[in-house]
């Protein structure tokens, strides 16, 4: 079996470019944050005056895109089409970071790495590989890569890579070289994890633009202009001092960690279809929690996994889960949907799953924005 990314990769490389060079191809993946980094990365080279087609896992199949009149495509890939490729080759890639995810297909973490890897295996020295330095697992899997590396990290103090740096004058994103990007409090989002995805899209983007100045500008545009993508912590409402957000997209553990980052006084609705990943592992968010509203068929497990440490209520629709977690929270909480399962058992989507609790808040709760 082949993969229709290799294929896709294949036709970059062989086929006969009339007029002009084959496109760049940039490649990203990770357990979270493909699709933002994907999005940003396309939306800075956009800004900088060159044609990008956006492809892959993120909607439209990279086979259609890379026959498209453009400069750069930019693609989001899985695991699933990476385990089969061997040949695989982006000019730019992008390994955000790995946290377990998949394991009922790819039945170990070993195995679902392993494919991740295939991202960046097969570059050639003037290849470039964008890593998350602050994931022990991305940069020892990285320390292989046969291209160029360059790291991006939000860990306080960092001093190689696309960072953020603290100064007289606040907190900025810098190159590798120190050159400013723009300042955090400009962003149009600001959490740990948009940081660091937004650090990644413009080490891609910086680097296949060529013109660093050029390039430096239009990543301050498009990074002030973003404003998150649907189903990714989006704010549904606020009322009586109580924010509702939906993060349906957070279909694994390592997500759902990384959403309640930063929180404090958080109802969280979690459960759905299990993928084979140890719930107990949220756990660890116990401190950050009001409570807990378990659904779908992994409720169970999303119980056992807080049981003796905040409250626990199981929801049998998501009718019921609004309603449960209204009645939990108070002022000055967050009511977050970031279910940390596939939404597979109630739902055919994340995005069904998150409008579904986006409607049921309108209508349960109200909408004050």
């Amino acid at each position: 079996m082949r993969s229709e990314i290799e294929l896709a990769g294949e036709v970059l490389a062989g086929e006969v470019w009339a007029d002009r060079g084959a496109p760049a191809l940039i490649a990203v993946t990770g357990t979270n944050g493909k699709t933002t980094v994907t999005t940003l990365t396309a939306s800075i080279l956009e800004a900088a005056g060159l044609r990008v087609a956006a492809a892959g896992n993120i909607g439209r199949p990279l086979l259609d895109a890379v026959h498209d009149d453009v400069d750069v495509v930019v693609a989001e890939v899985s695991s699933f089409q990476l385990a089969f490729t061997e040949r695989f080759r982006p000019d730019a890639a992008a390994l955000l970071n790995l946290g377990s995810d998949h394991l009922d297909w790819h039945r170990t973490f070993d195995a679902y790495a392993h494919a991740k890897a295939n991202l960046f295996v097969h570059q050639r020295a003037d290849d470039l590989l964008v890593f998350n330095a602050d994931d022990p697992v991305v940069a020892g899997l990285a320390a292989d890569a046969p291209g160029r590396r360059v790291s991006f990290s939000i860990a306080p103090g960092a001093a190689n890579g696309y960072r953020v740096a603290d100064t007289a004058t606040g907190r900025l994103l810098v190159t590798p070289d120190g050159e400013e990007i723009g300042g955090v409090d400009e962003l149009g989002r600001s959490r740990p994890t948009d940081l660091a995805n937004a650090l990644a899209a413009c080490a891609l983007a910086l680097d296949v633009a060529g013109d660093p100045v050029l390039g430096i500008a239009a990543a301050r545009r498009a990074l002030v202009d973003f404003g998150g993508l649907a189903h990714r912590m989006q704010v549904v409402a606020e009322r009586d001092g109580v924010r509702w957000v939906d993060d349906s997209k957070a279909t694994n553990v390592h997500a759902t960690i990384a959403a309640v980052q930063g929180l404090a006084g958080v109802v969280l609705l979690a459960g759905g279809r299990n993928k084979g990943l140890d719930l107990g592992e949220l756990r660890v968010l116990a401190p950050s929690l009001r409570g807990v509203v378990a659904i779908g068929e992994a409720a169970s497990e999303v119980h056992d996994a807080f049981a003796g440490t905040v409250t626990v209520v199981n929801a049998s629709s998501m009718e019921e889960a609004v309603r449960a977690a209204r009645d939990l929270a108070r002022p000055g909480d967050t009511v977050l949907l970031s279910p940390g399962c596939a939404s597979f058992d109630w739902y055919s989507s994340y995005a069904e799953r998150g409008d579904d609790f986006a409607r049921e808040v309108r209508s349960h709760v109200g909408v004050e924005q």
